[in-house]
């Protein structure tokens, strides 16, 4: 996925470099290159941002559990 985002800004940078002055050249990349491929590598990237929180989340869970000590749930007789 990060090899066609680098070549699409590299196509957009090189079409940025043949506009006819410097604040149109920042306009194109800025809008035609830069932001639709960061959103798009953002809205890509959701799934995987989930399942690591969630990842991160159950290590915890899993952390506090086992640093517990036991409470002595058993009833003495």
């Amino acid at each position: 996925m990060y090899i066609i985002a680098i070549a699409w800004l590299y196509v957009t940078f090189l079409m940025a470099a043949t506009e006819p002055s410097f604040t149109a050249g920042i306009l194109t990349f800025f809008f035609y290159g830069l932001m639709p491929c960061s959103l798009l590598i953002w809205i890509l990237g959701t799934s995987q941002r989930k399942r690591k929180n969630n990842a991160l989340r159950e290590e915890e869970l899993l952390q506090e559990k086992l640093s517990q000590p036991d409470r002595g749930d058993t009833q003495p007789d």
